[in-house]
Order: structure tokens, then C-alpha cells, then sequence
């Protein structure tokens, strides 16, 4: 009864419910993509959940954080957000690490869900949700490097992105669609650096962004069908517009075309 009304739809049986239920999700970033895209994956019936987040819950976060509340505030992002799930849905599995993602502890991880689990074909997706450009440099290349598709979403102002990688599928990268602009842990120019945090954000549009992500998810999960193949959705919420750029494989890419 409680996905009745998923497996209603013409191209949603109870197979592709079967198959959320057996996948895997891990999830960098708590805040306001994070809180929308796991309540979502959540309340639809993924298997597991893993949230990565080492940040601790602010007041300036409540405007767009949808699964904290004053009470919340000092907690762990992560953890929180979690026991929050939990509530919500007590059926999917939940973890969670409150490390920040560097070079040394990526695999252990991002991927210690998908490496430890008994299902090895079991769908599995990295989620980005961070605003941080060297933990998803990080994230694109451990994607890469384990063949793993990564699902990256970003938010800022009144706009946002979307792109489903699959590496497998030697289609291109991260860095094939954003390039040197990408940066990296060593430094960060000015225009790398644009977040939330001193930019501004509307409290819709991390909402909105995190459930097309999560939309994007669940059909990847769900059907086995990549809805942004090739393709960056851009949305615009100033105009309420949204379009696609496709993309290919950078042949001279140093993270996806010599195949790390």
C-alpha cells in the first residue's frame, strides 16, 4: 500500500519497485539538496541510504534544509538527517559518516556501501549534493575510476544544474562538461568558490533542483533508464525555463579519456 501508487503507473510495476528496493545510494551532502533528493528517494522506497556530511546544522540553513528544524540546530547534518528518514520511512536501510571527503578516505567512503554489499548487481548511484567544486572533482574521479554513474546537481541564486554520468559508458565526464574550471583542493580561484553560503540561494530553488534530481534517480534506479543522457539540464527559476546542452566525451580529458 505504501508505493500503491507508483506501481499504478503504466511504466512503474512492481519489477521496477522490486528493483528500488534492492539499490543503493550514497549521498554527499546533507543540506539543501541532500535534505529534498534523500526525503524523496526515501518516501519512494530506495533499499539504502547512505549520507555523508560533516557539517553541523545552523540557524541560516532552516530556510532551505527541509529536514531540520530550530531544535535541530548544533546536530550533526548527516546524522539528523537520518534519524529524520527514519521517521519518515522505517522500511529503508540508513547509514550515515560525518567525515569530510578527501583524497585519502574517498573510497572508504563513497563506496564501502556498494564494495561490502552481497547484491554486487544491485543498482547502485552517487548522488552530489555538495556546493564544494573539489569534493565533486573528488567524486568524479572516483566515479570514474570504479565505473560508478555519479548523479551531480548544483543550486545557486535561482538556478541549477543537472547531469547523470555513466562512466561505463565512455559518454564523458564532470570535468569533460566543466573543465579547468573544476577546482581542486590545492586552490580555488574567485569564481570556484561561489556558494550559498556567500552568495544566496531562493529556498525553492534547492527544493527543486534536489527533486529533479531525484526524479532523475529514481528512473535510473527504478527503469535502468538514464532520462539526461548525454545532456545538462540547466533551470532557470527567474524565467521558470529550463533547457539542455548535450555534451560528449572530451577525448584529451586527464580524469575520463585516458580511463583512470
Amino acid at each position: 500500500m505504501r508505493y500503491s501508487r507508483q506501481i499504478l503507473l503504466p511504466s512503474w510495476d512492481l519489477d521496477a519497485q522490486l528493483r528500488l528496493k534492492s539499490s543503493q545510494v550514497v549521498i554527499l551532502g546533507a543540506g539543501g539538496l541532500g535534505c529534498p533528493v534523500s526525503e524523496t528517494l526515501a518516501r519512494a522506497g530506495v533499499g539504502h541510504i547512505h549520507l555523508i556530511d560533516d557539517d553541523l546544522i545552523e540557524a541560516s540553513n532552516l530556510q532551505r534544509q527541509t529536514l531540520f528544524t530550530h531544535e535541530d540546530i548544533g546536530k550533526n547534518k548527516a546524522k539528523t538527517a537520518c534519524e529524520a528518514l527514519h521517521s519518515i520511512n522505517p522500511h529503508v536501510s540508513l547509514s550515515y559518516a560525518d567525515q569530510r571527503l578527501t583524497m585519502d578516505n574517498a573510497a572508504k567512503l563513497l563506496l564501502v556501501e556498494h564494495m561490502d554489499t552481497q547484491q554486487s548487481e544491485a543498482p547502485f548511484l552517487l548522488l552530489d549534493c555538495t556546493d564544494n567544486f573539489a569534493a565533486r572533482e573528488i567524486l568524479n574521479q572516483m566515479s570514474v575510476r570504479y565505473r560508478l554513474p555519479l548523479l551531480s546537481a548544483s543550486a545557486i541564486a535561482m538556478t541549477g544544474q543537472l547531469a547523470l554520468y555513466e562512466p561505463a559508458k565512455r559518454s564523458g565526464c564532470y570535468h569533460c562538461v566543466f573543465g579547468d574550471s573544476v577546482a581542486t583542493e590545492s586552490g580555488e580561484d574567485a569564481a570556484d568558490t561561489r556558494n550559498c553560503s556567500n552568495s544566496g540561494v531562493l529556498a525553492s530553488t534547492t527544493t527543486v533542483m534536489g527533486n529533479l534530481q531525484a526524479n532523475a534517480a529514481l528512473q535510473f534506479l527504478g527503469l535502468a533508464h538514464n532520462p539526461l543522457a548525454g545532456e545538462l539540464l540547466i533551470w532557470d527559476g527567474g524565467r521558470m525555463s529550463q533547457h539542455k546542452l548535450r555534451y560528449r566525451q572530451d577525448k584529451q580529458c586527464p580524469v575520463c579519456a585516458a580511463g583512470v
